[in-house]
């Protein structure tokens, strides 16, 4: 499993740097592996994400199309968070963590620096290093009305 995870920062790396050259200020939040020739690429832009801006990103990822299904979405409700600009934006929100160990961490962002995030679960409060990260998203919180 760790060459999945390892095979997507890759994609994600060099994905973002394409992306960011071809679109300023389009920001690749996150690339996940869907199968052994598909991949998604979540993406971001001050606001918001459009069908339009879908269709650029595939267009500048047109090289990925020889290997790859691509899908380009945006972030939804579950917005995948792996970087740490991307956890500072979620502070005092709840999220779910999965680590390269397998375990799973459910709870709410605490405290963000440049190695690691700092979620609250029952009582405690874990540092979790970002290098250890394999997905990150928000939890999104709905009114029980």
């Amino acid at each position: 499993m760790a060459n999945v995870y390892e095979k997507e920062r890759s994609l994600e790396h060099e994905i973002s740097g394409k992306v960011a050259g071809a679109l300023p200020g389009v920001e690749v939040l996150a690339v996940e592996l869907t199968g052994p020739e598909r991949f998604t690429v979540y993406v971001d832009r001050e606001g918001g994400v459009d069908h339009a801006l879908c269709e650029q990103v595939t267009r500048v990822l047109w090289e990925y199309l020889q290997t790859y299904s691509v899908d380009v979405s945006s972030p939804g409700l579950e917005r995948p968070l792996r970087k740490p600009e991307h956890f500072q934006r979620v502070v005092g929100r709840k999220v779910k963590l999965k680590t390269a160990e397998r375990s799973k961490v459910r709870g709410e962002v605490v405290r963000v620096d440049e190695d690691a995030v700092t979620v609250g679960v029952d009582g405690d409060e874990l540092d979790i290093p970002y290098a250890q990260i394999v997905r990150g998203n928000l939890i999104e919180e709905r009114d029980a009305r």
